[in-house]
């Protein structure tokens, strides 16, 4: 079945226990973000292209969120519980994913993500930002950095694209099935109806994206999923989304991404069997400001979702570095 282009391998053996236990949407203070809370958060701006979905929690410096595929802006919840008392959180659903409502014939390619998200941005009246990106976001970011370096005041990227990584190997089977128009149902529908799968079967987003997929709700799962098959024109937007990673949306990215001496931190799973372990130091050694990399024991693509902590431990010293 073609749902097994999206995950096509089997997920590596490691120490579950190696974090403690992970807090998905713990916060200190106010209460965490439920999806119900979540939704009710949500906000639209009104842009050319389209009704951009987002949330805007917080007061100070803007702190701009971009999440991976095919996930939402409900994947950094956690950390915007803990970030809202002393910054501006702000996390956008990309074109093509979770809740953006996208304009007719827009595309929904990583450089048009860009131009999507300054948008937001000056719709918002926000200058700045700190970035904090994750898989394919972690691309879109590379993206605006090059476009518009003196609008970033620091980048943290976790487990991403890397120019010579992008797209990695194991999504070229998703790219041929979306270019089919089977890779949004086939992948997406199976886990919607069947959680058990979602959470436990080697081909579950669970098991090849989380270090704990056993934590993995019910609700969590349709949040994400749901939107992307919603109807016919969502589905081809999903699709849409997936071919828009080859070619090589990085391609040249290399020279602008070394003049750009913002101060960088990478941070990187070690369980993720995507994305190459050697794309953490080639990223630290482009960027000529990089404060080194943090390599997390097993942990898997979307370990920002599990441990919202290390994020914002490595954003608090980013910035006082």
């Amino acid at each position: 079945m073609q749902r097994r282009h999206f995950l096509q391998i089997a997920a590596g053996a490691f120490a579950a226990g190696a974090f403690g236990a992970p807090a998905f949407g713990a916060a200190s203070g106010d209460a965490p973000f439920t999806v119900a809370s979540f939704t009710a958060a949500r906000r639209y701006a009104k842009t050319r292209f389209g009704r951009i979905a987002y949330v805007d929690r917080g007061r100070g410096d803007v702190v701009l969120f971009l999440h991976g595929f095919p996930l939402n802006s409900y994947q950094w919840r956690g950390a915007i519980d803990r970030l809202q008392g002393e910054r501006r959180c702000i996390a956008a659903d990309f074109m093509g994913l979770g809740y953006t409502e996208v304009a007719p014939g827009q595309s929904v390619a990583p450089d048009a993500q860009v131009e999507m998200l300054v948008a937001l941005l000056d719709h918002l009246s926000v200058g700045k930002v700190d970035l904090v990106a994750n898989d394919s976001g972690g691309a879109v970011a590379q993206l605006f950095v090059a476009r518009d370096p003196e609008r970033v005041r620091t980048l943290l990227l976790t487990t991403c694209d890397a120019e010579f990584d992008s797209p990695p190997p194991l999504v070229i089977p998703v790219i041929e099935a979306a270019r089919k128009g089977t890779f949004a149902t086939d992948t997406f529908v199976p886990q919607i109806n069947d959680k058990h799968y979602a959470r436990t079967d080697k081909n579950g987003i669970g098991p090849f994206c989380f270090t704990y997929p056993d934590k993995l709700a019910d609700e969590t799962i349709d949040y994400y999923f749901k939107p992307l098959v919603a109807t016919p024109e969502r589905t081809k937007l999903t699709n849409a989304y997936a071919i828009g990673l080859d070619p090589n949306p990085l391609a040249g990215i290399e020279a602008k991404l070394k003049k750009c001496t913002l101060p960088v931190r990478i941070v990187w799973g070690t369980g993720d069997p995507i994305f190459k372990q050697e794309s953490a130091d080639y990223l630290a050694n482009t960027f000529p400001n990089a404060r080194g990399v943090r390599r997390i024991e097993g942990a898997k693509l979307f370990f920002p979702e599990e441990f919202p902590e290390v994020i914002v431990e490595e954003l608090r010293a980013l910035w006082r570095a």
